[in-house]
């Protein structure tokens, strides 16, 4: 029988590369709901390729004008719906077996909680569901018995890495320590003096992956990696002193688990995101991604290197956050996208972004995070705590 495919977040880089991988794979699994905020022209293009029942649409005047539109078209007899209790929805049906959770930043918090807690298959590439609420995330994953698979590039590496039979969330005394690789973004080796003139072109242009804006500066920061690393604690219950970031600028190591014996293991490919995604699609089986064979001799040479934190303070402030724990990575990932979405609309400057989330983090102590209600909370009183601080700076 087919698996039942719920894509949230369909028309970004990772909805369009698994429908990719859906496609040459249609015979295992069957498209049941596609997900978009506003860009309904690509969602509609999806749904006359892959036939779902379901499509939302969570801007509402989008969705009146995405009904529309498919009245006229071959799919017209597809549902659609509006909102974001839509997405907890359409996460949760009977007929969906597998939810792939890549909406980016809060808004996939809860329909990938959602999808946790009715035990669905949850290939998470959502970040911040285990950045804002990891213990409780990873509590309804052991309680529904869903199964977590890893979509980050480098999570899906550590997790390929880890014993066999390995299961998210498990502690393994086999592996002393994490190496989590980094692109180091395009500023790696830009004097650190010129990055106050950073521009917005220039912090989305990635030298090695095609992503979205937000994401994209969350790279050229480092702060990707900091919200990877407190992601990397909860997914293989390790502590952060554990996990080391590693700059590799070539991309072909996606990284390593360093073993009790003194071998470390390395998932190598080339940078596409398809060979993450079929992995988890296929597990515990593999199959074709549609990624071209690594050329081994192509590559020549491979460079490592430690991050410069005085170059890329959002790492340290990451790492401050994962170790005071509590409510801090939900202030940490909040701040972060105010102020990063500041900086995409040129209302600050490139190097404002730190400087925004530390004064936030310093506003907040480290409290428990022992409530979906208490972290949704924190997140709204950090998000406003972000605007007044860049109100403050800009007057």
């Amino acid at each position: 029988m087919k698996k039942g495919l719920c894509i949230l977040g369909a028309t970004g880089s990772i909805g369009v590369s698994t429908l990719d991988v859906v496609g040459r794979h249609s015979d295992q699994y069957k498209v049941i709901a596609l997900t978009a905020n506003t860009n309904i022209d690509a969602l509609l293009e999806q749904c006359i390729a892959h036939r779902p029942e379901y499509a939302v649409v969570v801007n509402e005047v989008k969705a009146e004008q995405f009904k529309t539109k498919l009245k006229t078209s071959e799919v017209s007899n597809i549902s659609v719906l509006s909102g974001v209790k839509a997405l907890e929805f359409v996460s949760t049906l009977n007929q969906v077996d597998s939810v792939m959770a890549a909406i980016v930043g809060a808004a996939g918090l809860l329909p990938s909680l959602a999808a946790a807690k009715a035990g669905k298959t949850v290939l998470l590439a959502n970040k911040e569901a285990l950045v804002m609420a990891g213990d409780i995330f990873m509590q309804a994953v052991n309680e529904s018995g869903a199964t977590l698979l890893p979509i980050d590039s480098e999570h899906n590496a550590i997790f390929q890495c880890m014993p066999a039979g390995y299961k998210a969330g498990n502690t393994t005394k086999q592996a002393r320590r994490i190496l989590l690789t980094a692109s180091g973004g395009p500023f790696r080796e830009k004097a650190i003096e010129e990055l106050h003139d950073v521009t917005v072109e220039q912090a989305v242009a990635h030298p090695k992956w095609d992503m979205g804006r937000k994401i994209s500066v969350d790279s050229a920061t480092m702060m990707n990696k900091g919200l990877e690393l407190i992601e990397a604690c909860l997914l293989f219950n390790m502590a952060p002193d554990d996990i080391q970031v590693v700059i590799h600028k070539q991309s072909i190591i996606h990284s390593m688990v360093d073993y009790v014996d003194g071998s470390v293991l390395a998932q190598m490919g080339n940078p596409d995101m398809r060979i993450p995604i079929a992995h988890a699609m296929a597990w515990p089986e593999r199959f074709d991604s549609g990624v071209e064979p690594l050329n081994i001799f192509e590559v020549r040479q491979m460079d490592f290197e430690k991050p410069n934190l005085e170059r890329f303070p959002c790492l340290r402030l990451a790492y401050e956050a994962i170790k005071a724990k509590g409510i801090m990575p939900t202030v940490l990932n909040a701040a972060n996208e105010v102020a990063v979405d500041k900086f995409l609309n040129e209302g600050v400057k490139f190097t404002d972004i730190p400087i925004i989330i530390e004064k936030c983090m310093a506003g907040f102590s480290a409290d428990t995070a022992d409530s979906l209600e208490k972290i949704l909370q924190v997140d709204q009183q950090a998000r406003t705590a972000s605007h007044k601080i860049i109100e403050t700076m800009l007057a």
